[in-house]
């Protein structure tokens, strides 16, 4: 194994530019290799964040290269699994975007595979690499806002051309809860520290039945509460609540925290009255400012990179991932939400 691990990226879209981007001011990583659908978008790409590094035409020449540990797929959810499978097959470690795929059985072949193969395969969940959120769930375990009651979410943005994009595509397993949503779901997960109980979701549906707002709920143990909205024609201040018997958090930016000053705030007491205006004390707050050294998606390579070179435990575990797609087969169950190929 070299110093750094050696990267192919697999599609040369928006979320791929932004992992090259931070894969540059990573600690043990380089980018050697990208592939796309054309020489062109492929050459493009590799111009753009290293022009050593080889441009291919087809997703197979990418899974032949020699010089390639892992790959970085950035596909459309409906590609995951096939070209995941045929990665780990090849010999190659796989950091998958979110969600890993359409549905947890899907994801349970996945992680199957890897252990056949002897690969590592992970979630990619870039938010979880940031220090900020480590720094969030060693206040919650000093006790800092008590015991967490609830825990509410938002993730949405407004898509002012939808027409072509894979993110309303029934075909390609798109949806608001597929592409942000689960962001929420892990969050809850995450920091709750368990399985939801019980799901609901209601869904507005585009004209292909793809959700484009959705909001739902999750019942954990102990009547601990999570709720969430995700939509792609709205606007929202996607920031996150974490509400404790004694206090809250409250974070800004959860999704795509800063490298520098990444902040959240941790309030104690009891919150301002609504029926006092604007005299009414509020509750004792602190913000926390956290810095990362390094970008987010260069954060999320160089963990990779430890359970691959070092055999460190990843940060999204398998049985992480399999949980948080269930949790989302059970959510789009309930909001009645289905992809090609599945029934109802």
């Amino acid at each position: 194994m070299t110093e750094r691990l050696r990267w192919g990226i697999m599609g040369t879209g928006n979320i791929a530019n932004q992992f090259a981007q931070g894969l540059a001011g990573s600690s043990r990583g380089q980018l050697t290799a990208a592939a796309s659908r054309t020489q062109a978008s492929a050459s493009a790409f590799t111009d753009k964040h290293d022009a050593k590094a080889h441009a291919f035409e087809g997703y197979d020449r990418l899974l032949d290269c020699a010089d390639v540990d892992a790959i970085y797929l950035a596909l459309p959810n409906h590609m995951h699994m096939e070209w995941t499978l045929k990665a780990l097959q090849a010999g190659k470690h796989v950091l998958c975007e979110k969600p890993i795929a359409n549905n947890a059985d899907q994801a349970t072949a996945m992680f199957e595979q890897a252990k056949t193969s002897g690969k590592v395969l992970v979630e990619a969940f870039m938010y979880r690499s940031h220090p900020l959120h480590h720094a969030i769930a060693r206040h919650i375990a000093e006790g800092a806002i008590g015991k967490i009651q609830a825990i509410r979410t938002s993730f949405c943005f407004k898509v002012n051309n939808p027409e072509g994009n894979i993110r309303f595509s029934r075909a390609c397993a798109g949806g608001a809860l597929m592409d942000i949503g689960c962001y929420c779901v892990n969050f809850s997960r995450h920091y709750i520290g368990s399985e939801p109980q019980a799901v609901h979701a209601t869904s507005r549906l585009n004209d292909d039945g793809v959700d484009i707002l959705t909001s739902g709920t999750m019942h954990f143990a102990d009547d601990v509460l999570a709720s969430f909205t995700c939509g792609m024609t709205l606007h929202a201040d996607n920031a996150a609540y974490i509400c404790g018997d004694e206090g809250y958090i409250t974070i800004p930016i959860p999704w795509k925290p800063p490298t520098e000053k990444a902040t959240y705030t941790l309030n104690r007491g009891t919150p301002p009255r609504m029926d006092k205006g604007a005299a009414a004390a509020g509750p004792m707050s602190k913000e926390v400012s956290v810095d990362a050294g390094r970008p987010l998606y260069g954060l999320e390579a160089d963990d990779f990179a430890a359970v691959v070179m070092d055999g460190a435990s990843p940060t999204i575990t398998a049985q992480d991932t399999i949980a948080n797609m269930q949790t989302l087969d059970a959510l789009r169950e309930s909001a009645g939400v289905i992809f090609d190929g599945e029934q109802a």
